[in-house]
């Protein structure tokens, strides 16, 4: 009787943040369900007045994967937004990649030597977090004064490059600038996985004669690897969503060498093209709950159940 009471006192407390969360997260995504398989409003020729399209099935879906617009156009046209589907992915996993790896190491070297004993630890530790701290906005329009024609960059390398109009130079303008912004998030994860690493390791594998590789490589990486997972996993996440900076950097008009997924749903959606661009939304969706099924179940991204691991080989 005592646990029924407990159980659905606890039921009661969590149900309005059940309720909230539905309200916030379900209903939108249900909406754009259901958005992605009504045809977009158009003009009835007829009448010459607004009609709704009806029910139009997995057509947008077909239109963006196999880049067919249909209504016997056939394939989309170069620089339409059907055509610019499969090249937005690509440079969303390309900056996904690059962006991540580099991260990763260097916010594990950030935060490695974050964890040292020294005088200024405190004041490397908070400068090293204004990057991070600083409006996403913000950083993409510093970075867009620095790689500007007469920009900074440009003075210091001698060089005329066009940073945000050439193909690949505004790629790696996009990626210079996220590493700048979010290298600081990378190292502050890791540094709290470094900081439970007990020293009593470090110190008896000191007195048995290991070298520094040999304790970064046998018990530093080994046992930061849950941090580490997880801070991967994150920033793969915001990567795979990523929208401001690419979009201050080159523009938003869909078609730039550093147009993201992101980005071509809002250019859909100025189209006046809502049900599309649902279907497009529902496809960054899947794609982005793949790529993290596959990190948390295959690449050991889930700290929770290596914690319950760690925690029952302790116990045993």
């Amino acid at each position: 009787m005592f646990r029924r009471i407990r159980e659905q006192r606890a039921f009661w407390l969590i149900a309005p943040t059940m309720v909230i969360l539905a309200v916030v997260i379900a209903y939108p995504v249900l909406r754009a369900l259901y958005l992605s398989f009504q045809a977009d409003r158009g003009i009835d020729e007829e009448t010459g007045r607004f009609q709704d399209g009806g029910f139009a099935g997995f057509e947008h879906y077909l239109m963006w994967l196999t880049q067919n617009c249909g209504s016997g156009v056939g394939t989309c046209p170069p620089g339409t937004l059907g055509s610019d589907f499969w090249p937005s992915v690509g440079v969303t996993l390309f900056f996904a990649v690059v962006t991540v790896s580099i991260e990763a190491c260097l916010g594990l070297w950030m935060a490695t030597v974050m964890s040292r004993n020294f005088f200024g630890r405190s004041l490397l530790r908070a400068s090293v977090l204004i990057p991070w701290a600083i409006p996403t906005a913000v950083t993409a329009k510093l970075w867009f004064f620095i790689f500007a024609e007469n920009g900074i960059a440009n003075k210091i390398l001698g060089t005329d490059i066009a940073w945000t109009t050439d193909p690949w130079a505004s790629r790696f303008a996009v990626i210079i600038a996220d590493i700048w912004k979010t290298t600081p998030f990378m190292a502050l994860l890791i540094l709290a996985g470094l900081q439970m690493i007990p020293k009593d390791v470090y110190e008896a594998a000191r007195v048995d004669g290991a070298s520094t590789w040999q304790r970064f490589t046998q018990i530093t990486l080994p046992l930061v690897k849950p941090a580490l997972m997880v801070a991967i996993l994150f920033r793969t996440l915001d990567v795979l969503r990523m929208y401001d900076l690419p979009a201050i950097l080159s523009g938003t008009s869909g078609s730039t060498p550093t147009t993201t997924v992101s980005i071509l749903v809002v250019a859909d959606m100025r189209a006046g093209n809502f049900n599309s661009a649902s279907a497009l939304s529902t496809l960054v969706f899947v794609m982005i709950f793949v790529i993290a099924f596959v990190m948390v179940k295959f690449l050991g991204a889930n700290a929770v159940r290596t914690q319950e691991t760690q925690r029952k080989g302790a116990d045993a």
